[in-house]
């Protein structure tokens, strides 16, 4: 997908990005006493850094009396953008006054980091510190995630009954079947009537298909109500009997193939001593189709693992020659650096080892200055890879001096060196690591048709492509690897089973703040991962098919 594409845009071209609501849940542990009778009354405030300006206050848990490890029950709701470095704060007070602020409280410790590191480990332990940047003893602080996004799937239900009561004096009852939730005011809300099956007192409806947000708000303890009645063209129903359940004890009975209820009718039941039932109700199928989310596939351990690539071809300049695309000043850095920095700081929250694979194309190197389309830029064959997106930046630079730039501008062996190692991670067999590799190049690639063959071969594996076009070239011609207008083919004709290239041109985000590259560069990113493991039904890591499950998907 191109810059903008697929959602609304904001002013300059940046897309507005959909958020993920995700709870947050604190402890600590070992705080530092500060009452001299007795132990600290401890609190924690929570502060969000903007994207420009100081600490903004989100808001603060209740006061955890006398202990110096407080569990607090009040959860702190956060909107969570993957492609968005969100900077949070947390500071703990052994808590004397009631006001909002903190000035009357003594200051027990503080812990920084960003919410995508937060969502990446699910629960995340640190140690406190105090302002002067030394620990605060043994203290630490706990925060445990949860996606509370709500889009968790659908079910198809199939319901029918046997030896229902005969509402009709010449023929046999015409019944069909109500569901209901119940809501959180105590009102019962209708969420599938099926059609009416005339004259049968043992209906087979035809199966239908609900949201759990529909059938259950997505708790699948809330109370279900299902009721029968006898159809009248009047309007003039005649109640059959009605059984309660919930869709968690609907899941339990199915999987233990007990799946059916009495369907009571109450003025029966206190009139007749002998009464048993109306009929009964079975389910005979239920097959819940978990849509998982990206959050889902995150908090479930899945990696992801970001390569570098970087454009060394000798249209870009040479880099002593301040008009050079690879031009180092020391007064701000060059386009290159700008979009690798923007990317790599949010991508690097997400891999566990903070390393990336850095590598260059299109330039000569040492020893025998042969040309190379796929070379480490800190020249170890054996080990591409740098330490954080700072290593990055240092193996950049000390290239540099070292390469002739030359050309041309193949980009194929690249993909082609990546979509291996996604390949050996597809026989796996699970969501465990993601592949991202972004190309930084300054002008249309040389070898199109090896470059759409190796993208369609890399639509089949867990990886996306984000290309960044820096420089003022004409790149009307990258378009065609970008999905946008129509699916893009091999030159043998093979269609791409995904769309996994976004293409940026840098000079439309030139004046943008880091972040806005960074949203533009990464928004399509979520949704790539979940459409890759949705079509290879795999779930995110520890949750199991359970009974009656089928393999995710995006949408009913």
């Amino acid at each position: 997908m191109s810059a903008g594409a697929g959602r609304g845009a904001a002013a300059g071209g940046v897309p507005t990005p959909c958020a993920a609501k995700v709870e947050l849940r604190l402890s600590c542990r070992h705080l530092l006493d500060r009452d001299p009778l007795t132990k600290s009354d401890p609190s924690v405030v929570l502060l969000q850094q903007p994207t420009q300006g100081g600490w903004a206050q989100v808001g603060r848990t209740e006061v955890v009396r006398s202990t110096l490890n407080p569990v607090f029950s009040k959860v702190f709701t956060v909107d969570y953008y993957f492609e968005e470095v969100q900077r949070l704060r947390f500071e703990v007070y052994d808590t004397h006054g009631s006001s909002f602020s903190c000035q009357e409280d003594d200051f027990l410790g503080g812990m920084e980091c960003t919410l995508g590191q937060i969502v990446a480990q699910k629960k995340m332990t640190r140690p406190l510190l105090l302002k002067v940047g030394r620990n605060a003893g043994k203290s630490s602080i706990t925060v445990i995630a949860e996606d509370i996004s709500g889009n968790n799937g659908y079910v198809e239900l199939s319901f029918q009954a046997r030896k229902l009561d005969d509402k009709d004096l010449f023929s046999k009852s015409d019944p069909f079947l109500e569901l209901y939730r119940a809501n959180e005011d105590g009102t019962e809300q209708l969420v599938y009537r099926t059609e009416v099956v005339r004259n049968n007192l043992s209906p087979v409806w035809e199966p239908f298909k609900l949201s759990l947000s529909s059938l259950c708000s997505c708790e699948e303890t809330r109370p279900l109500k299902g009721l029968v009645w006898d159809y009248d063209s009047r309007g003039k129903h005649d109640f059959i009997g009605a059984f309660s359940t919930t869709f968690a004890e609907m899941q339990k009975a199915f999987g233990d193939g007990q799946a059916q209820w009495d369907c009571v009718n109450p003025k029966y039941q206190q009139k007749k001593r002998n009464y048993k039932n109306s009929g009964v109700v079975v389910l005979a199928d239920l097959k819940l189709h978990r849509v998982h989310s990206f959050l889902d596939y995150i908090m479930g351990g899945c990696q992801i693992h970001c390569t570098v690539a970087i454009d060394f071809t000798a249209s870009n300049g040479d880099p002593r020659n301040s008009c050079s695309l690879h031009h180092l000043s020391p007064h701000q850095p060059n386009e290159y650096l700008r979009a690798l920095v923007a990317v790599g700081e949010v991508c690097q929250d997400y891999d566990s080892d903070k390393r990336f694979s850095a590598l260059g194309f299109g330039a000569r190197i040492p020893p025998k200055y042969e040309v190379s389309h796929d070379f480490a830029i800190n020249f170890n064959p054996e080990d591409d890879e740098c330490e954080g997106i700072q290593g990055v930046v240092e193996a950049y630079q000390n290239c540099l001096p070292q390469v002739q730039l030359y050309g041309p501008t193949n980009v194929a062996p690249i993909i082609s060196k990546v979509a291996r190692m996604a390949a050996a991670e597809e026989h796996t067999g699970e969501a465990s690591q993601y592949y991202i590799l972004l190309i930084l190049t300054d002008g249309v690639v040389t070898d199109m048709a090896d470059t759409r063959e190796a993208i369609v071969r890399a639509s089949h594996l867990p990886m996306s492509i984000i290309i960044v076009g820096v420089g003022n070239a004409d790149f009307t011609d990258m378009q065609i690897l970008d999905g946008d207008d129509g699916v893009l083919r091999s030159p043998r004709g093979e269609p791409a089973l995904r769309d996994i290239v976004q293409f940026v041109p840098f000079r439309e985000l030139k004046n943008a703040s880091p972040a806005a590259l960074a949203k533009c560069v990464l928004a399509e990113v979520p949704k790539q991962v979940v459409e890759y493991y949705s079509h290879k039904e795999l779930p995110p890591r520890g949750q199991g098919a359970l009974a009656g499950e089928a393999s995710p998907s995006l949408a009913p």
